[in-house]
């Protein structure tokens, strides 16, 4: 019966995915080399073995409080509920050739968006040579006037990056978008790898798997790193917005992990261009943040004045040089979906090289041309607002009805600066235990890069997934959950 149940599990789940051109984990119908070990082992489970792995997964996900709040759902106490991201048990695994191509990708793309970051709030070449028009980055939202001229730490504007990749048509890796303002997410790529370790430790004593769990010592070493000069050992810290934000517990976890302190707003205040936090021990000198705030909240002498999440002042002693926030105020103009599209000239333009990631082909609907086709083939594409994120304010035309595209259309019509669009991509899968047994689903990768001395990653990332069927749509609050990412040593 036990391979009875895997063998016809795995046949559909193979069946479903002929179709699909880039199947993360088939080959001709077969599992693909690094999938072997994997495979074999999974023949030898039962169902009844599967369940109750995925039970205590999430058993123990609930027990530790690894969970994220969803914006505008509450009880019906009127309460902000919380969820568990559902984990899925079978993982996602690259071979170490692929990876070390991916990695090389991706350390070339961070690396030309820093200098692309401290271009714009300099000397703006790449303006006054024409690659990106002025209004693009002047009247961008995310632009910070407040930053221009300002020396920041080596450089170095996005400390921490999170790269959305997918696969897709033949098996090549495009980048879906930049996130460089306050990326989320890397505790549960840490967190899901200690659950496979605990749940099948057998698999890891087969497959040499890298490890991730040195992650916050890499990064803990990138915010030391980026202490202001002359400061040789530097307190960090990790602001959060507070135990409301949805990413309260990864903030928390991360702090902890690094042996920094977890402050709010209020434990911070300015005195004589530089910043402290309050402690029993009285006033501490604080070098480095590790900011999980967005800009608009950071200072509200500056930016939002009804802001309790920052510290007044707090911009003043940053443009002083007298601490480092991570990542810098007015990082988000080169994360933005506008800017997106001209990340490959970026490469061209500082490196004279070609991207070694390629970016999913992009219609920028401010160009009337670009707006033109888009309209006529709204059916067929996703369109995304620039400033949008979480998979909110997004259309994904094959599965609208007939009233979202017209209200997209509308949408598009009114304010086409705000948009763009994209192919709609026959995104790889991956095998997936869902409530009808294994299926194929749709899968990102984002992995985290961080920009210290050097540009430094764990190997793998975060594989979420998405878990309704035929859905794009991999985010946790739009029905998405999360798999281990392995890369192989050999």
């Amino acid at each position: 019966m036990t391979q009875e149940f895997f063998s016809e599990m795995f046949e559909r789940c193979v069946l479903e995915a002929r179709g699909l051109p880039a199947a993360d984990f088939m080959s001709a119908g077969e599992p693909r080399g690094h999938y072997r070990v994997f495979f074999d082992w999974m023949r030898g489970q039962s169902e009844q073995q599967i369940q109750n792995k995925r039970a205590e997964a999430d058993l123990n996900f609930r027990r530790i409080g690894i969970t994220f709040a969803v914006y505008g759902e509450k009880d019906e106490a009127g309460v902000g509920t919380e969820r568990t991201i559902p984990f899925d048990v079978i993982p996602r695994i690259f071979p170490a050739q692929e990876w070390a191509a991916l990695e090389a990708g991706l350390r070339q793309r961070v690396n030309v968006l820093n200098m692309f970051i401290h271009d714009i709030y300099h000397d703006q070449r790449i303006v006054k040579a024409g690659v990106i028009p002025a209004e693009q980055i002047f009247n961008n939202a995310q632009y910070r006037p407040q930053m221009q001229g300002v020396d920041v730490a080596r450089d170095i504007y996005a400390h921490i990056a999170g790269i959305d990749i997918v696969r897709a048509g033949a098996g090549e890796f495009y980048v879906l978008e930049d996130n460089l303002r306050v990326p989320s997410g890397v505790s549960y790529m840490l967190e899901n790898r200690k659950a496979m370790m605990r749940l099948f430790p057998e698999l890891f004593a087969r497959n040499r798997v890298a490890p991730v769990a040195h992650y916050p010592d890499l990064l803990l070493d990138t915010l030391r790193a980026a202490a202001p000069q002359g400061v040789d050992n530097p307190t960090v810290v990790v602001l959060t917005p507070g135990m409301y934000n949805s990413a309260y517990f990864e903030h928390a976890f991360l702090a902890q992990q690094m042996g920094v302190e977890l402050v709010e707003g209020q434990d911070l205040f300015v005195d004589d261009a530089y910043l402290y936090m309050r402690t029993t021990q009285g006033p501490q000198r604080i070098d480095v943040i590790y900011r999980r705030v967005d800009d608009d909240f950071l200072d509200p002498t500056v930016f939002r004045s009804d802001s309790a999440l920052g510290a007044a002042g707090l911009l003043s002693v940053y443009q002083a040089g007298n601490v480092t926030l991570c990542n810098a105020i007015g990082t988000g103009v080169a994360d933005d979906k506008s800017i997106y599209p001209y990340v490959p000239d970026m490469v061209r333009f500082y490196l004279g090289e070609e991207p070694i990631l390629n970016n999913v082909p992009t219609w920028m609907c401010r160009r009337p041309d670009d707006l033109k086709y888009v309209l006529d083939h709204l059916p067929e594409l996703v369109v995304k607002e620039t400033h949008g994120a979480g998979g909110y304010g997004m259309l994904v035309g094959p599965s609208a009805t007939r009233a979202e595209i017209g209200a997209f259309r509308a949408a598009l019509v009114a304010n086409p600066h705000k948009y763009i669009a994209q192919p709609t991509l026959a995104l790889s899968t991956c095998p997936t235990y869902v409530e009808a047994g294994i299926a194929p689903r749709h899968i990102d990768l984002r992995p985290f890069v961080l920009s210290g001395h050097e540009v430094r990653m764990v190997p793998g990332g975060l594989t979420r997934v998405a878990l309704r069927e035929g859905s794009l749509v991999v985010n946790s609050s739009q029905g998405g959950g999360t798999k281990d990412t392995w890369v192989l040593e050999r």
